[in-house]
């Protein structure tokens, strides 16, 4: 009658143990930390010399000791196939092994000598077998059933401690990988050159991955190779292999397919063509994935790692979101030095315009003058006698008054041929297509533009073209007087100067700026004086033109500015009474 109350007793002792150990491990979520608990109490519990937990790693298939408690320190390099082994066979069958003298067993794979037991459980993870706790003992016959009973109870519970303190982890490490992808996001965006670009996406890139090699391929006009263009950590072997077929290449690959794609090892994979480049460098794993940019593929970025590797699903999604990210930065990078190319190319046609208009200008001036100097020559009536040597000099000065006539003819008709078209044109559309051209030059230099356009503003009569070109050339005069920054506000309103009229009598359009100013004496010479500038070193150019552009417009402009704060310009074009539609 003494035995149940006895083992009623060691249940009660056990359940409480079981409860003492469940506290233990709860209070902590360091995976590492909770290993060492569970071997300290597995150790405690059953009275063994050593113990240990071994994991399977999925990237490498292997089993390999994750925590030790009283094992010699090479025991930590051991790595075991399920299968192999007491332990490998625990994995396998998800069964405990119980074995009192261990050098009887042919599975048993020798780690101490002095070892003469064992016993392993193994436990499992959302109902898949992950691992095994395995005691030993120098003394033979050392653990019991009531032992094996006791690891397999503690399994359970280190298996609940492990999935929470994984999943942990996991929470933890996208965290991290979320702050680090915007940390990307906002360094590949920062910068606005396509060479800078590139090399601020493959650093980060190949930071974030935690890679050994990051490299950025675009692939070229005829869509036939891939062009190395940028990468972090490549030693002069991989930056002698500059170019890749789309057609024949494991990168290339990725470009066709448009998907991601992961190796396990290039240094033994057949597809991969340069293995000896990746065992020069190190290289083992590789994870590529597609640049896309508008769903069509313009490139590859591609990640290595010094050591063999599985890519997560959530690896794959980071560096192909760092891939969408680069992408848009590229292709804004390509955009601003075409906009930096179109603007020195208006720049340089702003130069030749007001050349033909001081050309123009001048051979007006001439005309008059060479007019008059024609007729005093033929009023002169000079003749002289058969052989005088000054009859031939009459009759050249006559016939070069007449070629330099016909010089001033032929400008002034070029001159001519260039008037303005008029048509209706809507000035508020003409300015928000302004500030989509010129949004990257304003956000480099700082400046704040600020519409604020009325839907009443009336058309006007005029050539959009040219009215786009007075617009760009002052925005970008207001850009170069704030060269630390400040607000641009652009303003429309409709305006009635006759109070006769019916509706609005001009389109008024504001330019306010927060720059450097101008004095009185700038003012008056601004659009009058022919390469006159407000600032140094300017020549003018685009003011002289903006000055012809209102004149062919009938339009006024007005200036109210004061050194140091800012420049108000106000242009008053007559407004449209065709009553034509907008083109």
């Amino acid at each position: 009658m003494r035995r149940p109350a006895a083992d009623g007793m060691q249940r009660y002792e056990r359940l409480r143990q079981l409860y003492r150990v469940s506290q233990v491990l709860h209070s902590t979520l360091d995976p590492q930390e909770a290993l060492q608990l569970i071997l300290r109490e597995a150790v405690r519990l059953t009275r063994a010399g050593t113990a240990s937990v071994v994991l399977l790693n999925p990237t490498t298939g292997f089993l390999e000791i994750e925590a030790a408690s009283g094992l010699p320190a090479e025991a930590a390099q051991l790595r075991l196939r399920p299968g192999e082994g007491i332990t490998g066979w625990v994995m396998r069958h998800g069964r405990p092994l119980r074995l009192g003298r261990v050098w009887e067993d042919p599975r048993y794979v020798m780690v101490r000598p002095e070892t003469r037991s064992e016993l392993a459980v193994p436990f499992e993870v959302r109902g898949e077998v992950r691992g095994v706790i395995n005691v030993d003992s120098d003394r033979e016959e050392a653990f019991t059933e009531e032992d094996e009973a006791l690891l397999a109870e503690l399994a359970v519970e280190a298996a609940r401690v492990i999935q929470n303190t994984w999943l942990c982890e996991q929470l933890r490490h996208k965290a991290a990988l979320f702050e680090a992808l915007t940390s990307v996001s906002q360094a590949v965006t920062s910068v606005l050159t396509l060479e800078e670009v590139l090399q601020v996406i493959t650093r980060e890139a190949c930071r974030l991955m935690g890679g050994r090699l990051c490299a950025l391929r675009l692939v070229d006009d005829t869509r036939e190779w891939l062009d190395l263009k940028a990468s972090h950590g490549a030693g002069p072997a991989y930056l002698a292999n500059p170019r890749l077929g789309v057609s024949d290449s494991l990168l290339g690959s990725v470009l066709r397919r448009r998907k991601p794609l992961q190796v396990a090892d290039v240094q033994n994979s057949p597809h991969y063509q340069r293995v000896d480049v990746a065992q020069c460098e190190g290289l083992v794993s590789l994870l590529g994935v597609p640049l896309m940019y508008r769903e069509e593929p313009m490139g590859t970025l591609s990640v290595y790692t010094a050591e063999a590797h599985r890519f997560s699903d959530e690896e794959i999604r980071i560096l192909s979101s760092v891939a969408a990210i680069s992408a848009i930065a590229i292709e804004k990078a390509r955009l601003y030095e075409r906009l930096l190319g179109v603007e020195d190319q208006l720049r340089r046609s702003e130069r030749l315009s007001v050349l033909g208009l001081l050309a123009a200008e001048i051979a007006h001036e001439i005309r008059n003058p060479l007019a008059v100097m024609k007729m005093l020559y033929h009023s002169l009536d000079l003749r002289f006698p058969e052989g005088d040597p000054r009859g031939r000099d009459a009759q050249i000065m006559g016939e070069t008054m007449d070629r330099l006539n016909r010089i001033i003819d032929r400008i002034l008709d070029m001159a001519r041929s260039a008037e303005t078209e008029h048509a209706p044109v809507q000035i508020n559309r003409l300015i928000e297509d302004l500030a989509l051209l010129s949004r990257v030059k304003l956000r480099q230099q700082r400046i704040d533009l600020v519409l604020d356009l009325d839907p009443d503003v009336p058309r006007l009569s005029g050539d959009a073209a040219q009215i786009e070109q007075v617009l760009l050339n002052l925005t970008l005069n207001a850009v170069e007087a704030m060269p630390d920054g400040g607000t641009l506000t652009v303003r429309t309103r409709p305006l009635r100067e006759n109070r006769a009229a019916q509706g609005p009598t001009h389109a008024a359009v504001t330019f306010r700026d927060t720059g450097v100013g101008m004095t009185r004496e700038q003012q008056e010479r601004l659009f009058h004086v022919p390469f006159s500038s407000t600032k140094p070193g300017g020549t003018g150019l685009g003011l002289a033109i903006v000055a012809r552009l209102l004149e062919a417009h009938a339009a006024k402009v007005r200036i109210v500015s004061r050194p140091g704060r800012g420049t108000i310009l106000r242009l008053l074009f007559p407004a449209d009474r065709s009553g034509e539609p907008v083109p």
